[in-house]
């Protein structure tokens, strides 16, 4: 939902209880840096490292650099590699998908969210023991596969090994994106 300026999305996740988006620096992210003072609220920049720790008290901690990143490609193409499967569920407005191994342990997953102005891709993650065989992939491909207006960008953010994924399925860097949280 639409937060000063930002965008904030409630996670609640153990690591992550909420977090808070900004296309650029705004009063909005200084004032939160202000009244947060507890770990798992996370203020999130498409900025330099630089700038956000210079809008926040002494209290935050830088916690990643990533890149934000779009397109406007076709999914990829992706074959599931022999002793995996792939399980989708969601709406229309959110998909998650689970790529299983042989066993039925978790390999690789990943959510996308479609709005009326953009499909963004989240949390798109390959466990360390399956990486290297093509499962990033299968996951874009098949939460790509549910986009439902063609026209609509696609947007994301990576970390460094997500980056060099994407960028050979076609997308491109469209600004640094950082992270901090409440030490």
């Amino acid at each position: 939902m639409a937060d000063r300026g930002g965008w904030r999305v409630d996670s609640d996740v153990p690591e992550e209880k909420a977090r808070w988006v900004f296309a650029a620096p705004c009063e909005g992210l200084a004032e939160l840096g202000h009244e947060i003072d507890r770990p798992h609220f996370l203020l999130k920049l498409c900025a330099s490292p630089d700038v956000l720790m210079a809008m926040l008290p002494p209290r935050w901690r830088l916690q990643s650099q990533s890149w934000f990143m779009g397109t406007n490609a076709p999914p990829p193409a992706a074959d599931v590699p022999t002793g995996y499967s792939v399980v989708c569920e969601g709406e229309a407005e959110v998909t998650h998908v689970r790529v299983l191994d042989s066993e039925g342990a978790l390999a690789a997953s990943g959510y996308a969210a479609q709005t009326a102005d953009a499909f963004i891709y989240d949390r798109i993650r390959t466990e360390p023991e399956h990486r290297r065989r093509g499962l990033g992939r299968v996951v874009m491909a098949t939460l790509g596969r549910r986009r439902s207006d063609p026209g609509l960008p696609q947007l994301l953010t990576a970390t460094a090994d997500g980056r060099a994924l994407y960028t050979s399925i076609g997308w491109q860097v469209l600004a640094p994106y950082v992270t901090a949280g409440v030490a």
